[in-house]
């Protein structure tokens, strides 16, 4: 039997705003990523962000990231975890 945990997470992107205007999406994407980790206590390379993510965030360009974004993250039993977005 399939034992998934689900939650709905808001990630607060500050950290992002401390780098160089030119490195602050590809910043953000490491910021999810370590969220992600430190609350689904998982392994680094476990953790699958969707492409759809990086496009939210790339949507205003390299300098402009989001504040903070919402998404939800899976963790199978299999100790892999998928991070999307929210289907609303």
């Amino acid at each position: 039997m399939a034992e998934e945990e689900e939650r709905i997470m808001t990630i607060p992107l500050r950290v992002v705003r401390t780098v160089p205007r030119t490195q602050r999406a590809p910043r953000a994407i490491k910021a999810i990523r370590e969220h992600v980790v430190r609350h689904m206590k998982a392994k680094t390379e476990d953790v699958w962000i969707d492409p759809q993510i990086n496009e939210q965030l790339w949507r205003r360009g390299i300098e402009r990231p989001p504040h903070r974004i919402r998404v939800k993250v899976i963790k199978f039993e299999d100790e892999l975890v998928e991070v999307s977005l929210p289907e609303e």
